[in-house]
Order: C-alpha cells, then sequence, then structure tokens
C-alpha cells in the first residue's frame, strides 16, 4: 500500500488524475474502475483538462462504474448515469458502448447483478479502480457489517446512507432505498484501487 499525503483537495484531485493518465497512456485499452459523489469529481474534471490538452486519449479504455441506485430511471437527475455523463463520459472521447453502469430501471436485477460480474470478467478485470468512502465507511454501496466475499449485487440503503444522500434529493423519502453495488470481492479482484 502507498499512502499519498495531499495538502488539500485539489492537490488529492490532481494526483489521482495523474495515476489515471498514466493508466491509460501506459496501457490504452484499460478497464478503469469508477465511481460517483462528491470526492471524485475534482478528479473527473481535472482528467478533462487532460484530454482537452491532448495529454489522454480514451477511445480505447472500458469503464464499469461501482454502483447505481435501484430502482432508479437512467434519465433521473440523481442516477449515476446523468452523474458520469455530466461530470466526465460527455466530455471525452470514450466509446458508449464500452461504457457500463448497473441498470437502476431492471426488471429483474438479480439477472443485471450476474451479467455485470460476467462481463467484468469477460474483459479481463479491472486495471485500475477508483474509490471513495462513505459517512458510515462504505464502499460502493456495500454497508458495513456486509460480507467480504460478495460480488455484485442488489442490496438495502441503510437509514445513515439515505439520510448522507438526502442532501441530492427534494427529501429523504425520494432517495431510493437501494442500490446494486460491485461486492467487495469484485472491487478487491481490481488489479490497482486508490482510495479518495
Amino acid at each position: 500500500m502507498n499512502v499519498i499525503i495531499c495538502k488539500n483537495y485539489e492537490e488529492v484531485s490532481e494526483k489521482a488524475a495523474e495515476i489515471f493518465k498514466e493508466q491509460i497512456n501506459n496501457k490504452p485499452n484499460s478497464v478503469l474502475g469508477l465511481a460517483t459523489g462528491s470526492t471524485p469529481e475534482g478528479m473527473y474534471s481535472r482528467l478533462v483538462d487532460m484530454y482537452n490538452n491532448g495529454e489522454v486519449n480514451f477511445d480505447r479504455v472500458t469503464t464499469f462504474n461501482l454502483d447505481e441506485y435501484y430502482p432508479i430511471a437512467q434519465s433521473d437527475e440523481q442516477s449515476y448515469h446523468t452523474f458520469m455523463n455530466k461530470n466526465l463520459f460527455s466530455k471525452i472521447n470514450v466509446d458508449s458502448s464500452r461504457i457500463h453502469i448497473p441498470n437502476g430501471e431492471t426488471t429483474n436485477p438479480v439477472e443485471e447483478c450476474e451479467s455485470y460480474e460476467r462481463v467484468i470478467k469477460e474483459c479481463g478485470g479491472v486495471d485500475l479502480q477508483i474509490l471513495g468512502i462513505g459517512r458510515n465507511g462504505h464502499i460502493g454501496f456495500n454497508e458495513p457489517g456486509m460480507r467480504l466475499n460478495t460480488k455484485t449485487h442488489i442490496t438495502a440503503l441503510t437509514q445513515d446512507t439515505i439520510d448522507a444522500n438526502a442532501r441530492f434529493f427534494e427529501s429523504s423519502d425520494m432517495v431510493p432505498t437501494h442500490a446494486i453495488t460491485m461486492g467487495i470481492s469484485t472491487i478487491m479482484a481490481s488489479k490497482k484501487i486508490i482510495l479518495l
């Protein structure tokens, strides 16, 4: 484990973006694991700058997002599809057919989880995964006390997580009560992980 201590959020974002840029430049067809939330926003902004400056090219990368609320429409302002498009995907040259985000609209979440896990394996696993950490210590939507050997699954959100995410919705009762998330085992199979 390499611990990098930064003086502020801007430096954290810059360092993380540099690691991603190096990964992509060394392996243009990298499989990237992406996260949502306020923590990686600065990193995404910096990656967009790097792309605009010709420092990095996303045309061969494949992406897998950690999680998505369930149920939620992809077009919903608070969906992670919308978040990723707004903060990254619409601003870089990533191939839309290589973008993977769990489907919060599925009528069969169990099959969606199995399919998501299968496609990650078919792509050779995640080369570089970015993680934040929730207020109660959750990684992805793996709430405290969850087993460590889990694969992609549907999970109930704790009241603490619902309360923490209520700031993004009109009220806490509008926050979805479940999510589809990569499991800890899936995350830990990544070749490299950055925890911001």
